[in-house]
């Protein structure tokens, strides 16, 4: 466990470097979003193409994947629904704290980290992960919060969603890569060089900026968000690692890298919607500040467990 916390530690420590910058106001929260912007319309999506365009569809597609993930995420959403209830909030807000329960940050921090961490072989079921939760959970927060509002799902929410997915970099660049590989086309070596290049500012630039982007956020509600960062990095695991190791059981490395995206902490999209949509964009901040802090130690002793034989 100490080895991976070590190898682990580089990537926070970036992390941290943003977060320096940012609460220095060195980097602006201005500087912070066009970082953003890049590393989200361009390294990454170059490191997503790279990567997609080198699978096919029968090597990314595993049914039992995205049963085992499903299943395991579903119950923790579950969980915080209900407690969300129990508390009296309404289904708007119960569903943000629900996102942030279940959904972490698989595409600036998991990607890259892992691949890493794991190999270029845990790529496949780590863009699999995260496919599934921007086509399922993604629209599954638009649908509650609209639905909750208006009491009823409309035909604009369904467009809203469509267009959602439609436009999303990430889904387009892994779609795009696949199509390039059913395609068989070829990859000349200045456009690979090209993709390699610029998909090698991800990892930096994902970090900063994520580190960046924690140094504005606000912590509020301490108990609220401490709850839901256990559910991120705790129950979360735990219960995707029952989905893919007892109820649709993979082989053990797909397993693991499975698990280690399941460990990671709440996504900062989630507050992107929350403060779009106006619901709780405080409570959101703190757990994603909470978990991000937290998921330094949780997430090694998670992949050390993970990766154990």
């Amino acid at each position: 466990m100490v080895e991976i916390f070590l190898r682990t530690l580089p990537f926070f420590a970036i992390i941290g470097l943003g977060y320096g910058a940012g609460r220095t106001r060195f980097f602006t929260p201005e500087a912070t979003a066009y970082l953003t912007k890049f590393v989200f319309y361009f390294a990454l999506s170059a490191m997503l193409f790279r990567f997609a365009s080198g699978l096919s569809l029968e090597q990314l597609f595993n049914g039992r994947l995205i049963a085992g993930y499903l299943c395991g995420t579903a119950i923790v959403y579950g969980i915080a629904t209900a407690i969300g209830y129990w508390r009296g909030l309404d289904v708007p807000t119960t569903a943000i704290e629900a996102q942030c329960a279940a959904i972490g940050n698989v595409g600036f921090l998991g990607i890259p980290m892992l691949a890493i961490l794991l190999g270029t072989d845990a790529v496949g079921p780590v863009i699999l992960v995260l496919a599934t939760d921007l086509i399922v959970f993604s629209s599954l927060i638009v649908i509650l919060v609209h639905a909750g509002r208006d009491g009823q799902l409309t035909l604009g929410t369904l467009r809203t969603i469509s267009i959602g997915l439609i436009k999303n970099p990430m889904i387009v660049s892994i779609t795009l890569g696949l199509l390039w590989s059913a395609l068989k086309l070829p990859m000349p070596a200045p456009f690979s060089d090209f993709l390699t290049t610029l998909g090698a500012a991800a990892t930096p630039g994902a970090l900063f900026a994520i580190g960046a982007s924690l140094a504005v956020k606000s912590a509020e509600r301490y108990r609220i968000a401490g709850w839901l960062s256990f559910c991120k990095l705790i129950l979360h695991p735990l219960f995707v690692a029952i989905g893919v190791l007892v109820l649709f059981p993979l082989d053990t490395f797909t397993a693991t890298v499975v698990i280690s995206a399941s460990a990671l902490p709440v996504a900062g999209n989630v507050y992107m919607l929350a403060q779009h949509y106006g619901i709780a964009p405080h409570r959101v901040s703190s757990a994603i500040l909470f978990s991000t802090a937290a998921s330094i130690f949780t997430v090694p002793v998670i992949i050390a467990w993970a990766s154990a034989p």
